[in-house]
């Protein structure tokens, strides 16, 4: 596990959200995978009364699995 603070949430985040994001995935597209190469990732600052937030968005080509 990564020491720096903001990188070791980032693992956090997966480890809490990652099957239930692979799941919404494979319903609204069927069973495969989010590219990684052909991929951009945005982050925005959301200014809040409460506090700024941070805002990151994750764009991956849809790859469906193939049956060999």
């Amino acid at each position: 596990m990564p020491t720096d603070p903001l990188i070791y949430r980032f693992y956090e985040i997966m480890q809490v959200y990652g099957y239930p994001i692979k799941e919404i995935i494979h319903e609204k597209f069927g069973d495969g995978i989010m590219s990684a190469i052909d991929f951009t990732l945005d982050i925005d600052k959301v200014e809040d009364p409460k506090g700024d937030r941070v805002k990151v968005t994750m764009n991956g080509k849809f790859l469906a699995y193939k049956k060999w």
